[in-house]
């Protein structure tokens, strides 16, 4: 009598064991068969994710050395809050130096999420933004403005590009699984 349950369990337990083996099996070759992430797609998704978070700054308050949402923000600020949020990346503080990180491109090159540089204080790389595609780009202008999205190739942004860079390649890994990277 104590003994018909305990054969009664063994035997269910080996007959599910073949039908648990084969729905692993089923599994591996599932997830084998389902495609990976290319390098591509990681670069695009990126992009994605900064011209999408760029956009959520539009109109947020211009403000000299502002690096806060909350109280206002200057181009770099603005750059650097963007990727920091976006894919994880910490750039340096100013223009300039930021105008010496990733890979220099130039302007028939220009891909989403890649940083535009412009000469608007009679020096080189004083202003920074974000090229959008389209010939476009958004960036935290000067006292007064807000952020917001213009056009390269209006007389004033044309005459003062002065370079692009490219921080994340479509050949990199983006994040680390540590979180953010620091690029300065």
């Amino acid at each position: 009598m104590f003994l018909r349950p305990i054969v009664l369990s063994l035997t269910v337990l080996l007959a599910s064991a073949p039908l648990a083996h084969a729905t692993e099996q089923a599994a591996q070759v599932h997830s084998a068969q389902l495609p990976q992430a290319s390098v591509f797609d990681e670069y695009t998704s990126a992009a994605e994710q900064l011209v999408d978070e760029a956009l959520s700054y539009l109109g947020i308050r211009y403000r000299f050395g502002g690096t806060s949402p909350e109280t206002g923000l200057d181009c770099s600020g603005l750059v650097l809050n963007v990727f920091r949020n976006a894919v994880g990346l910490d750039l340096p503080r100013t223009a300039r130096e930021m105008a010496t990180v990733g890979d220099k491109i130039g302007r028939q090159e220009l891909k989403p999420g890649d940083l535009v540089f412009f000469n608007t204080m009679r020096r080189t790389f004083s202003h920074v933004g974000i090229y959008l595609g389209e010939g476009k780009f958004v960036h935290a202008p000067s006292s007064g403005g807000k952020v917001r999205v213009e056009s390269m190739s209006t007389r004033y942004w044309a005459q003062r590009f002065n370079g692009a860079r490219r921080i994340v390649d479509e050949g990199e890994a983006l994040v680390p699984a540590s979180g953010v990277i620091s690029l300065r």
